[in-house]
């Protein structure tokens, strides 16, 4: 596996985690949370979808760290899901385009 793969899926566990401390802490609600990173995530995709030459695989990837942490941050506060679960149902929810 590539070392940057790597990388990102460590920095999404350790976001992940600061997530779960802002809202057990009341800092964020899961609302906020959610609309936080589905305003990103459709930014996201419309920044890429402009840009010339990409593939629709690109654009996925660019898109896949922030469904990544919606999913995480969405999951049951008992429930501590693995990186490999929550890119599995990334991959059975992802919306066609």
């Amino acid at each position: 596996m590539n070392t940057a793969n790597l990388q990102l899926e460590g920095l999404l566990l350790a976001i992940a985690s600061l997530l779960d401390v802002m809202r057990a802490k009341g800092l964020l609600t899961d609302e906020e949370v959610e609309q936080a990173l589905k305003r990103a995530e459709a930014g996201a995709d419309a920044e890429a979808r402009r840009a010339a030459g990409l593939s629709a695989a690109q654009i996925e990837a660019i898109v896949f760290p922030i469904r990544f942490l919606r999913q995480a941050a969405g999951r049951q506060e008992e429930a501590s899901w693995s990186f490999s679960q929550i890119t599995t149902t990334i991959g059975q929810t992802k919306p066609d385009h």
